[in-house]
């Protein structure tokens, strides 16, 4: 892939990269440092992507990977205040007024869950693609996306 081809195609996922590095770290900041770091790496290794149809999973792949990446540096280095102040004033920036209900109860989803909530209804990926991002089997995937669907309504019933 040459860098002009790289170019345009990053930047068609660059949307699809912030809303799943967003609901797995809730700071700007830290989306733009993950989707960055990502960018970076999936350019200097361009060259193993061996099917160009598979981009936009492969970047999104990478993305994830950064973002837990993060998520364990802050974990060690997360102050009290910090942790006191997490809430979800931040979906308030991203949303539409009429889905927060809908976006605080993906929130409260277990990680697992969540990430293939987002992938799947959010982003538009299919089973098999959201498979192939989080490597897991088809079957683990649909078998979140049931429990997801299950604490969703209990959550949204409430």
């Amino acid at each position: 892939m040459d860098k002009d081809g790289f170019l345009k195609m990053a930047l068609d996922s660059e949307p699809t990269l912030f809303h799943v590095s967003f609901s797995i770290l809730h700071n700007e900041q830290d989306c733009s440092d993950a989707v960055q770091e990502a960018m970076l790496k999936a350019y200097e290794s361009r060259h193993k992507l061996k099917e160009i149809k598979y981009f936009k999973t492969w970047i999104v792949r990478i993305v994830i990977n950064e973002c837990y990446s993060i998520l364990r540096k802050k974990k060690r280095l997360q102050t009290y205040d910090d942790a006191v102040q997490k809430d979800n004033t931040y979906l308030s920036n991203y949303i539409k007024e009429e889905y927060i209900d809908l976006y605080r109860a993906i929130d409260q989803l277990g990680q697992k869950e969540k990430i293939c909530v987002i992938l799947y209804y959010l982003e538009d990926y299919s089973v098999a693609e959201t498979a192939d991002i989080l490597k897991i089997p088809i079957g683990t995937v649909k078998s979140r996306l049931n429990h997801a669907r299950k604490e969703l309504k209990g959550l949204l019933d409430e």
